[in-house]
Formats: C-alpha cells, structure tokens, sequence
C-alpha cells in the first residue's frame, strides 16, 4: 500500500495513471476485511459494488472521459444513508434486509465525482448514542484503532474509526445529530465537519430527529473534509429543508488566523485537566498567530442545551421509529395475533435496549397532558439557545471548546455511566447542533495518550469562516 496521499494528490496521481483504481480499490478492500476482524467498523463491506465501480472508473480513464474531484477515492458511508444496492440498517436489526431502491442525494453527488463506495460503517442504533456502545441487536461496536479496548465516539464511530486507521487516502460521509461527527473525529484523531442545518440534503437518511439531523464529513485533515463537504453539499429539490444556497469551494481555502475567537468558559469546566491543557494550548497558538482570543460564556446553553435536545430528538426519534412495525420494510415475523401483538413483537426483538428507552422517552413527551409541558417548552428553549449563540456571533467570528471532555474513554469505564451520565458527556457538541450551527473537531494534541479535539463553531451558513479556522488551527500546531 503506498504512502498516505491528501485526497488532492492522490486524485492527482490518478489522473495521471500512476494509480490504478481498480488495483487500489481491491488493497482498500483487503485491508478493510483485515481491520475489520478486530475493529468493527463495517457493517457492510461492499465488495462487489466497489469492484464493479472501480472498473467503470477505469473505462472512463481511459478514454479520458472523467475529470472528478473524487476519481478513484475509497468512500465509507455511515449505516443510516442509503446507498443502492447495499443494505442500509442505521445499525439496527429492525431494518435487517432492507436494500434502498435508491441513492441518497450525497452518494450521487460523491459518484458523480468519481468516488468508490466502500461499504457502510457502525454507529449506534439509530444514532442514539456518544460512545457507539449501544450497537443494534446482533452488531459489534467498533473499536478505537489507537486502543481497541476503548470507544471511538459516537454515533459515526465507525466513520471516524476507519479514516484514522486506514493507510490511504480515504473520507467518510457521517450523520451527525448532537454531535455525532465531532465526537468520534476528537476520540479518534480525525477531522469532522458538520455543515449548517439545510446546506447538505438529508434525502436518503433514515432519520433520527428530523430537526437536528445533518450530513457532514470526516477526513484525515481539514483539507480532505472540506473537499468532500464540498461536493455533498448545495441545494436539493427532493429535499423540504434544503436551503436555496450553493456549494462553496471550500478546498481552495486557505488558513486564516485573524478571527476573533470567544473561548465557552462554560464549556471547559468539569473538563479533564488533560484535555483542557490541551485545548488552551491550541488557542494560545492561535492567538500567537494573530488571532484575538477572550472568554465569554453561554449559561443559557450551559445550563439548559442537553434538557432541551434531549426532549426534543426523543420526541422526534419515537416518531420516526413508529413506521417500523414488520409491514412494510426491514424485520418482519410470522403473522400472529392481532395489530399491537404483532407490532409489539417485531418491536421488541427488533430494537436495543436504547432505542426502547428513546422510545418511551419521547413518547411520554409527545403525550396529551404533557406535550406543553416538555416538548412544546424544549422548542421555545431552543428558540432562547440560538439567541444566545447569535448575540454571541456579533462580537466573535468563531466560537471554541472541546470537543468533548474527555479523551476516548474505555468500554468498561462506558459500562459503568448511567444513561444521564452519558447523555451529560454531550454538553459540548449539543448546544451547537441545537441551534443548526456548522462545527469543526480539529485534534489538537492528546490525553493520557489518546486524541483531543477542540471544537470550532461558526454562524450559519459561515463554512468559508469555519475551514479558514480549522485550516489555521491545523497548521499553527504543525
């Protein structure tokens, strides 16, 4: 396998036939059967499919015919974004068999730039997890390629994992709803980028909460993630909460450091001592560089961001998983008994444990008699929390904080944590996904010897400002 290439060069090397994609994409595909033995990070490997990619990539090589940005690039795609052809489950044994008819909008804009889809990656059942431990009935968590006894975040774990193990250019379409890109970036040494809400089509994702839900990327460096949320982005007609707004050309970027950069104080306390030294050595270096760095704090967001997602994506997500019957699609059992027999049956086995609990969580929340009293105040919360983050905007250009508060903990520590202490464990990447906020994890150095990442966030629609900064973090550490 050759040296690691940025996603440009080894497009480059491509176009200039020192690459064989059909050669390469059949090493991808042996190491990722190998990796994957002991780290887990496939669901599916899709061998056949790349295969068969590759050697149309390389017809229209020869005849000169494509010229993409992609050409030839190995592309994971995390489980809940379908892809034709391959079996899509969102990590859950309820959508066991189910074989999309159809592309998401972002898978046929990446083939339509030349990429392989490789396969699809592990995550947490649905999306409902921080660590990528509360895996679907039947699946295997994936691991932390610099520690298999340790997490690699959640829920794109497998997106993240994969990109840092692999030893060739590679990138990864995730999903993230309350932080799902970033975390697993920051435990895995990665970069994540998660565009404002709208700018990527959700067309083809099978949702977790419909108003937080965003498709994103993971890359080796800030480069590769911008070039591929580059190409996934840009309006889509198929898609009601597609904003009208182009795709940028954020991989001709380069890094800028004369932002001003409002430290969350809020969001550093009860940190571990690791990861704070950490990040306020990559901000000291930022403002080294020319960067104006203060303090400011959220006690809104501080205080009351992890309530009011977690109110509002149980209640959407209980929602969203009621299709799920054994009718239509996915998991289905003999036909016994009558409607909620069968229904509670199919459910039952179907779902984890976490499922049931999000379940029930939101659908308590939805219920007459206490819809105002959670899931109506959660939303005029959340209208409150934006607020803040836009007042905020006026007098800084990026915000920061870490990523998460910890390093990438071990699944025995993981076992340990009650489900309020895991959903606590978000308090820093929720406030921004609340507010439909594009973020960057950037990995900044490391505690007790794995990564940490510190989180960068700008205004909407403000990706041109947020790269600039991750591309400038990036390099100041180097």
């Amino acid at each position: 396998m050759r040296k690691t290439l940025s996603i440009k060069e080894f497009v480059s090397e491509v176009k200039k036939g020192n690459i064989s994609v059909l050669e390469h994409t059949e090493q991808v595909l042996q190491q990722a059967e190998e990796s994957n033995r002991e780290h887990h990070h496939f669901n599916i490997i899709a061998k056949k499919e790349a295969l068969k990619q590759a050697e149309e990539a390389e017809a229209l090589i020869r005849t000169g015919r494509h010229k993409g940005k992609l050409l030839g690039l190995p592309v994971s795609v995390k489980d809940c974004i379908c892809v034709k052809g391959i079996e899509s489950r969102a990590g859950s044994k309820i959508l066991s068999g189910y074989m999309p008819l159809f592309d998401a909008t972002v898978i046929g804009k990446a083939r339509a730039e030349g990429a392989i889809i490789i396969g699809k990656t592990a995550q947490d059942e649905f999306g409902f997890g921080t660590f990528s431990a509360n895996v679907g009935v039947g699946f295997e968590r994936p691991r932390n390629p610099l520690d298999p006894s340790r997490s690699c975040g959640g829920s794109s774990g497998g997106s993240a994992g994969f990109t840092a193990l692999s030893s060739f250019a590679h990138a990864s379409i995730a999903e993230s709803t309350g932080g799902s890109i970033a975390c697993p970036a920051s435990f895995c040494g990665v970069v994540g980028l998660t565009p404002t809400y709208g700018r990527v089509s959700r067309y083809g994702l099978i949702d977790y909460a419909n108003s937080l839900d965003k498709i994103g990327s993971i890359g080796k460096s800030v480069e590769d993630a911008a070039l591929l949320l580059e190409v996934i982005s840009g309006h889509d007609a198929n898609d009601s909460t597609s904003l009208p707004e182009e795709a940028l050309p954020l991989s001709s970027l380069r890094w800028e450091s004369k932002f001003r950069v409002g430290v969350l104080r809020d969001f550093f306390e009860g940190c571990d001592d690791a990861v704070q030294k950490q990040c306020m050595r990559a901000l000291d270096e930022l403002e080294k560089h020319g960067a104006i760095v203060e303090e400011i704090e959220l006690p809104l967001n501080a205080k009351y961001g992890i309530a009011a997602y977690y109110l509002i994506s149980t209640a959407e997500s209980s929602t969203n998983l009621a299709r799920y019957c054994g009718m239509r699609y996915g998991l289905h059992e003999r036909l016994e008994g009558n409607f909620n027999e069968y229904f509670s049956k199919v459910r039952s086995c179907g779902f984890g444990e976490e499922a049931k609990r999000r379940i029930l969580l939101g659908t308590f929340a939805r219920m007459a008699g206490f819809r105002d009293a959670y899931y109506l105040r959660a939303m005029k919360a959340r209208t409150k929390l934006i607020g803040e983050f836009k007042r905020a905007f006026e007098r800084f250009d990026l915000l920061a904080n870490p990523t998460m508060p910890i390093a990438a903990p071990t699944f025995e520590e993981i076992g340990k944590l009650s489900p309020m202490q895991q959903y606590a464990m978000d308090l820093c990447t929720v406030p921004a996904n609340l507010a439909g906020l594009p973020h960057a994890s950037v990995p900044v150095g490391s505690g007790g010897k794995m990564p940490v990442g510190l989180m960068l966030t700008a205004d909407h629609l403000q990706e041109e400002k947020l790269v600039k900064g991750a591309l400038a973090l990036e390099a100041v550490l180097k």
